[in-house]
């Protein structure tokens, strides 16, 4: 499956035993020419909370189990609707990172309540001692350097870790070199997704993200969402916010501080398989 090019393998956990997978399996399946090939791995599991529908998991291409995915969150839905799995078009899941609930819409998107932002640096968690910010609006804004250069960013928590970035020229910029470096910056203990943009409008950004354990993909939800929450924050951008990315568009909505993001688009099935391990 994918969300606007964010690509999915997904498997349905509830009627097959997939209890023996290790951290291995999944960096096969993940690969492009020796598996199936994904972004990243999402499992369809029985819930173990009551009051939720289903338990969601996600695992990197690196085989690394992580907290949120906004765009395999629409994925789930599209998947357990399509299996017969769930016969409702709003479902509550439970993820790493808590309580997500996306609905399926009546033109087929798909909006995903991915709850609040978490905007406290320690929370992210990102290591500001010895740092100092600068205010613009309502965001701290923090400098980090890597490789002699420093760049400002905005560090957001979607139940997962960004550092947002803006850029004049995000075409242009140089994603590949600099991604692996914020990711990989010793001061986010846990790595972090690095999203780059460019506002276009107060209601328009282009966005590329470089995913913590996947490397550039062609869309990351959540890194729209932690994007457009930095915009906002920094009074750049106003809700709702268009949000393309080289996959495709999506559409983020929030009202602020204490408010949930919603996050809304496309889900797609592209083929269903088999594969012997």
């Amino acid at each position: 499956m994918h969300g606007a090019g964010n690509d999915f393998i997904v498997i349905d956990a509830i009627n097959q035993d997939i209890s023996f997978f290790t951290a291995e399996h999944w960096k096969h399946l993940a690969d492009r020419r020796f598996g199936i090939g994904a972004d990243q791995i999402l499992v369809v599991e029985r819930p173990v909370t009551e009051g939720v529908d289903f338990r969601y998991r996600i695992y990197n291409a690196d085989g690394g189990e992580v907290e949120q995915c906004g765009n395999g969150s629409r994925a789930f839905v599209r998947f357990v609707t399509d299996k017969k799995l769930s016969a409702k078009t709003s479902i509550r899941v439970e993820t790493m990172a808590g309580i997500i609930e996306p609905s399926l819409n009546e033109n087929g998107s798909i909006t995903v309540n991915m709850g609040a932002p978490i905007l406290d640096a320690a929370q992210v968690p990102f290591d500001a001692s010895d740092l100092k910010p600068t205010v613009q609006a309502k965001a701290l804004v923090w400098p980090l350097v890597m490789n002699g250069k420093t760049i400002d960013f905005t560090p957001v928590s979607m139940g997962n870790p960004h550092a947002v970035q803006l850029v004049d020229d995000v075409a242009n910029y140089p994603v590949l070199l600099d991604g692996p470096l914020i990711e990989h910056h010793p001061r986010f203990p846990k790595r972090v997704n690095a999203g780059f943009m460019q506002v276009l409008d107060p209601q328009h950004i282009r966005l590329r993200v470089y995913e913590r354990g996947a490397g550039e993909t062609l869309a990351c939800g959540t890194g729209a969402c932690a994007a457009v929450v930095a915009g906002i924050q920094r009074g750049l951008l106003t809700s709702p916010v268009r949000v393309s990315m080289h996959g495709g568009e999506l559409s983020i909505a929030w009202q602020g501080e204490n408010h949930p993001v919603f996050l809304s688009g496309p889900a797609v099935t592209v083929f269903d398989g088999e594969i012997n391990i």
